[in-house]
């Protein structure tokens, strides 16, 4: 090829290249998404995780101009789902998940074919859970007070259903229980469906949850006793620092995919979930199952998941889950 030749070939591709990086968002932008997205839901149809999340999904479908579907995948205290996306799906975007606070706490507890800061994409930080102590409406006991005074006399024998174990449900029922000198018997579940079942058949005495519990409290079919956050919720129950005793937890949670994502996906899926996050009609969804409003953009969920990991050692340490 001669020398001007190659000069003209060479500018030639020069521009075809200033080109296709002029035009590559606005491709980007038509070819993603090209087909629905699948959100993991890590726990039973039913609960309150799966009720927020098929509300937040249909809100979300809007602004993301694709369908997005909701798969059950419920086990390992909540890890079974986003676990399994972590090693078999591809960071393309079309599969997500919620992470529920067991990612942070599970790795220190057991040996695990994961890990909650390596394996995932942090994409945005969404809302947190209340938690609560609910018994059947016949129940003997009208009062915290009467719970622990049966579980202090009765060591082990006051039976209660959680989500799973190492789950923010179990470990509040070890910290009562450690603070009270109270023993009781835990029996997990895969989540709030399963366990809610397990009450109302009379298999357990009590439910350690979130506000899954909130629609049989409204019904009369079950008896809200104590709540851990900061303050009173709707049902007016007390919360364990009124009644004297010194626990809140809370228990945020948000949506991450496999690792390795394409930072323009991310943003793009980020920027899609933040306008659902703030949509009216998500605000009305957290307030009917009293949940906070939790916004984490991908980077400061990411600085958040690794200072949470860090800290959930102590706490399960405390507990005396800690892997020898």
């Amino acid at each position: 090829m001669s020398r001007p030749a190659l000069r003209t070939a060479i500018f030639a591709a020069c521009g075809f290249a200033a080109v296709a990086a002029a035009t590559a968002p606005a491709v980007f932008a038509q070819s993603f998404p090209a087909r629905p997205i699948t959100l993991i839901c890590p726990w039973p149809p039913g609960g309150s995780t799966d009720t927020h999340l098929r509300q937040f999904a249909q809100i979300a479908s809007k602004h993301l101009g694709q369908n997005i579907v909701v798969e059950n995948k419920p086990g390992a205290g909540g890890m079974l789902g986003p676990g399994t996306m972590a090693k078999t799906a591809q960071p393309d975007g079309y599969t997500v998940s919620q992470l529920p606070m067991g990612a942070f706490r599970i790795p220190h507890m057991q040996k695990v074919d994961w890990h909650p800061l390596n394996d995932f994409t942090y994409i945005i930080g969404i809302t947190g859970y209340t938690f609560g102590v609910v018994v059947k409406a016949d129940s003997p006991f009208k009062s915290l007070k009467d719970l622990i005074d049966y579980a202090k006399t009765n060591p082990g024998k006051f039976s209660y259903g959680s989500t799973g174990t190492g789950t923010s449900p179990h470990l509040l029922m070890d910290e009562l229980g450690m603070k009270t000198g109270a023993q009781f018997l835990h029996v997990p579940f895969k989540g709030n469906a399963d366990s809610t079942q397990a009450l109302m058949g009379g298999h357990v005495m009590a439910q350690s949850d979130a506000t899954g519990w909130g629609r049989h409290v409204d019904a009369g079919t079950f008896r809200l006793l104590v709540t851990f956050g900061e303050k009173r919720t709707k049902w007016n129950a007390p919360t364990a620092k009124e009644l004297g005793i010194d626990i809140v937890s809370y228990s945020p949670y948000g949506i991450v995919a496999p690792k390795g994502m394409d930072p323009k996906i991310q943003k793009f899926l980020h920027d899609a979930f933040r306008k659902a996050l703030d949509d009216a009609e998500h605000m009305k969804v957290l307030a009917q199952l009293d949940q906070v409003y939790w916004y984490k953009s991908s980077e400061d969920y990411a600085r958040w998941a690794a200072e949470t990991f860090k800290a959930e050692r102590a706490t399960i340490e405390r507990v005396g889950l800690l892997l020898k």
